[in-house]
């Protein structure tokens, strides 16, 4: 039985707050401080791209060596991220149905209700592009990954034969792929010359390119192959010439446990790790609440607050939703390994 990497555990919770801090540019809450910090927090949607690629490399690592059965590997993945899902599409009903048209990316959510409500229930919103963020808009990765976990079983029966040189160029290739639908997209500028650097949420090929799930499918395949050369070479001979790839040998390097990682093996940290997938979904409602129930606050303490808040929310549900209903949920026999398969969601 593989032992849980907790260190992997810990920078699902940085990449997680990666996010979080991505989110105050987004909803216009930072908008002081240093210039490199008001950079770093803008690249916090690259966290994403981490949580793919450790996907990838944790299931591989968990369910890599063994028969896998595949009603309940499903079974397991869905009480997995399930329960804290629906819970946060419960507390964000009232906002999204109460006037879904204040948000411009709701704009097709306003004029198709029952269709994107139906799509966001299902997991199914990132396959149509003006949908992709109806309801809680950080949803849509959780949509992507559904459709790995309905893959992830075929892919790893034919990767598991792959050897080493060609897990290398597999990566290799994967990125390349991602790299010529990028190149394509600059190229073409398909919603228009004018748009190719406008921030937006409508433009529906830049929803295809940012979204749907065949398109952000190399950067878990990425993270499986680095799975599957883990422990058959002694470093990882990985080019960091793309974000994913960047993210594999980090993870690789990581998952080797070097001396120097030994502080993120601290309990407290593995905690927040954990609890890094209900963090990732309440995250935007959280910051939002806070931020405008403290109209009376200096702006800092104000910003600092709201992120802050976010923290012990995340655990509050981690403890009392997320864990007890994937305990509830999942196949009795998998629990050996249930709390190895802790990468995100």
């Amino acid at each position: 039985m593989q032992p849980q990497i907790k260190v992997l555990t810990t920078l699902r919770f940085f990449a997680a707050f990666h996010v979080v801090l991505f989110h105050t540019v987004v909803l216009g809450f930072l908008t002081g401080g240093p210039y490199w910090g008001r950079q770093f927090a803008a690249m916090g949607f690259t966290g994403v791209t981490c949580f793919f690629v450790l996907s990838g490399f944790i299931l591989v690592y968990t369910y890599g060596e063994g028969h896998l059965r595949l009603g309940r590997f499903w079974q397991a993945r869905f009480a997995r991220i399930y329960p804290a899902y629906l819970l946060v599409l419960l507390l964000t009903a009232p906002f999204f149905f109460t006037d879904p048209a204040n948000m411009p990316f709701y704009e097709w959510s306003k004029h198709h209700l029952a269709a994107a409500s139906i799509l966001a229930v299902a997991m199914l919103q990132a396959w149509v592009p003006p949908a992709a963020l109806t309801w809680n808009p950080v949803c849509w990765s959780l949509s992507v990954e559904a459709f790995f976990y309905l893959l992830f079983p075929f892919i790893l029966l034919r990767s598991k034969a792959l050897t080493r040189a060609q897990l290398l160029v597999g990566i290799v290739l994967l990125c390349a792929l991602s790299l010529l639908v990028s190149v394509t997209f600059v190229v073409l500028h398909p919603d228009g010359a004018e748009n190719l650097s406008r921030p937006g949420f409508t433009f529906f090929w830049r929803n295809v390119l940012f979204y749907n799930p065949l398109v952000r499918l190399p950067e878990f395949v990425i993270g499986m192959f680095t799975g599957h050369l883990f422990g058959k070479i002694p470093y990882p001979l990985i080019s960091a010439g793309l974000l994913a790839p960047a993210f594999a040998a980090i993870i690789y390097g990581l998952a080797l446990r070097p001396k120097w990682t030994g502080f993120l093996e601290n309990r407290m940290l593995v905690v927040l790790g954990e609890a890094s997938y209900s963090l990732y979904l309440l995250h935007a409602l959280v910051l939002l609440d806070v931020y405008m129930a403290t109209p009376d606050l200096p702006h800092l303490p104000r910003l600092l607050l709201s992120i802050a808040a976010t923290i012990p929310v995340a655990l509050v549900v981690y403890f009392v939703v997320e864990r007890p209903a994937r305990n509830w949920l999942r196949p009795r026999s998998t629990a050996g390994v249930a709390h190895r398969a802790r990468a995100f969601p």
